[in-house]
């Protein structure tokens, strides 16, 4: 049966993700930003739980009262919950317990998808999706908890900076394109409804940003340049003295950066990682280019090789035509997010393999850097 191994191969993959921690490990918690792997571990199981088995599993117990305070992220029609900046402080249930109640998940949920409900087996697959994104995230907000320590752990080799291509102009021409998912598969409700957009004759780069094109940024005093930055930029560049990318160090006058397997000389031929929208748009408006927006970057991706990075573009996280929120708590999973947040296309280094599709919206606020977030350019003509 497709979905059970589905359920258990993903399921066991968040387990194997923290094979090389320690328990200290697992409470990590550097800021209100990330979340430490054990409540990861916990909330993907919370999701199950709360959302499929309360309601389709009879006899279903839950497996502590207290668990939905402790392990919802910000559904707020399914409760009171802990505060994001205290997920840190959860010491109890240990981290036994929380794989106990992952197996105790797992065998509910195994039964139900043994019925073969069409309705519970798209929550499920909702589900699975949803660890899948909470698993790049547990890596990634592992990484930016380490990068605080000066020993820099080694806990795992995901390739994080692979090198480019030459980069190459693609010219795509002016016309109308289909935006947005169409098929059976799985997509998120974001992604819907597909539909036309006009573009004007376009430009962009077939390959990525690297680490050495962003150090000639550096150097050339662009940080100091308010010319180059949006007006909220500046400001948040000023305010938090920002010279370089997110785990960007010099030590002995040579860059390095930190990475989950140990601390890495910067290689200018690989892939840029780990910068702001706002760090984005000012490379791009140094270069005298610009960014894509998520309809050219969309409307163009078959012919460039993508997966390396999270891509910045120039549109702003935004509803579809048609776009409706769903019924209920798990209406709260995109739409109540479409303001304040720029759109992202691609995956990355750190994304599950099958999580990716061209449509994908991933969606951040500008001044967010801690995912693997690049930059492929663009111009008009």
């Amino acid at each position: 049966m497709r979905l059970l191994d589905d359920f258990r191969r993903i399921r066991t993959h968040s387990i194997h993700l923290c094979s090389d921690l320690i328990t200290e490990d697992y409470s990590l918690q550097a800021s209100e930003e990330v979340s430490p792997p054990k409540w990861h571990l916990a909330h993907t199981s919370w999701f199950f739980e709360q959302f499929i088995l309360v309601k389709y599993a009879e006899k279903y117990r839950v497996k502590h009262p207290h668990f939905n305070f402790l392990f919802n992220s910000y559904y707020n029609a399914m409760g009171q919950r802990t505060a994001r900046n205290q997920r840190g402080l959860i010491t109890r249930p240990s981290v036994e317990e929380v794989k106990e109640y992952r197996k105790y998940v797992d065998q509910a949920m195994e039964g139900l998808i043994r019925k073969d409900n069409p309705e519970i087996n798209e929550l499920i697959i909702l589900g699975l999706n949803h660890e899948q994104q909470h698993q790049e995230l547990l890596l990634t907000d592992l990484k930016y908890s380490f990068w605080f320590n000066p020993l820099d752990p080694i806990v795992m080799d995901i390739d994080e900076y692979p090198h480019e291509e030459k980069s190459q102009w693609i010219e795509m021409d002016e016309g109308i394109y289909e935006i947005g998912y169409e098929g059976d598969s799985f997509c998120f409700d974001n992604e819907l409804g597909r539909h036309k957009v006009y573009l004007h004759p376009y430009a962009i780069s077939s390959a990525l940003v690297t680490n050495g094109e962003y150090l000639e940024f550096i150097k050339s005093g662009a940080y100091s340049e308010p010319k180059y930055w949006h007006d909220e930029g500046w400001a948040w560049v000023k305010e938090n003295k920002i010279e370089a990318p997110l785990y960007w160090e010099k030590q002995n006058n040579t860059w390095t950066y930190y990475t989950l397997n140990g601390r890495k000389f910067l290689d200018p031929k690989a892939s840029l990682s780990h910068i702001s929208f706002y760090e984005a748009s000012a490379f791009a408006s140094w270069k005298g280019m610009r960014l894509p927006t998520e309809f050219e970057w969309e409307a163009a991706q078959e012919k460039f090789n993508w997966g390396n990075r999270w891509e910045w573009t120039n549109s702003a996280y935004l509803p579809y035509p048609g776009f409706t929120i769903a019924p209920g708590a798990l209406g709260e999973y995109n739409g109540k997010f479409m303001v304040n947040q720029m759109v992202l296309k691609g995956a990355s280094v750190a994304t599950p393999e099958g999580h990716s599709r061209p449509t994908y919206r991933n969606f951040f606020h500008p001044k967010y850097r801690w995912q693997f977030m690049g930059i492929r350019l663009a111009k008009s003509f």
